[in-house]
């Protein structure tokens, strides 16, 4: 069944999740199994006049404790804790910007990775978005997980602690409206590693990413030509 859009982020749809958390400027679903959220979604905001990045990391307390990640379990793990809504995509306000520093929003991602080529494609987004044919652009993004291989974590697993499995690679998908109307679809893989391949390296169909991230996405969208768009190997550039 569909529910009614209770955020502006949701209108083409929302994936199911363990708890769904809407902030203030995303959405995001987490899951209890991971220990992280299962995926973020958001409207990418026009540029605004950027407010000084806030690094106020913390956890999430509506989490109950022992599914939430806490600052201990990244420290000295060799991962970063990798935004899934990306600092650089919230900077009209202070609080728009510290919201996207809450634990639920991060993931274990290695530094050369989160650090180059999952900001590189951040960044294609924000470029995407300001083009002035482009009304809205919006974005979801989580973790992949390959249950053929091993999953190694972070963090440990007892009485006062939870263990957070390190993702084998990121999904993006990306919906845009454009100003006739039409709606685009583009979607991404990227192994959780680093690379120095060409962003278009990465992309894949819609339907790739729902089978292997095991979530629906703009469910909400129906039709013919929407099973074609999400099939399609669309170029972002």
């Amino acid at each position: 069944m569909n529910m009614p859009s209770l955020k502006r982020e949701t209108r083409y749809g929302m994936p199911a999740a363990d708890q769904i958390m809407f902030n203030r400027h995303y959405v995001l679903g987490y899951s209890y199994y991971f220990r992280q959220a299962k995926w973020a979604l958001e409207i990418i905001d026009p540029r605004n006049p950027e407010v000084e990045r806030k690094d106020h990391f913390r956890p999430d307390y509506r989490i109950p404790e022992m599914f939430r990640a806490d600052l201990v379990d990244y420290k000295n793990s060799g991962y970063d804790r990798g935004h899934l809504v990306a600092s650089a995509n919230k900077t009209e306000t202070d609080l728009q910007n510290s919201e996207t520093f809450l634990l639920s929003n991060m993931s274990p991602q290695r530094k050369q990775f989160n650090r180059d080529i999952w900001r590189e494609l951040e960044t294609k987004v924000r470029e995407l978005n300001e083009k002035s044919t482009i009304l809205e652009t919006y974005v979801i993004c989580g973790p992949i997980f390959y249950f053929d291989q091993a999953v190694e974590s972070i963090g440990t697993e007892d009485d006062n602690d939870v263990s957070i499995p390190i993702p084998h690679a990121y999904f993006k998908s990306i919906l845009t409206e454009d100003n006739k109307g039409r709606l685009h679809m583009w979607s991404f893989i990227m192994a959780n590693e680093e690379s120095d391949e060409p962003l278009d390296t990465f992309q894949v169909s819609t339907t790739l990413v729902e089978k292997l991230a095991g979530i629906k996405l703009w469910e909400r969208l129906v039709g013919k030509k929407i099973d074609k768009e999400k099939s399609k190997v669309r170029k972002l550039w």
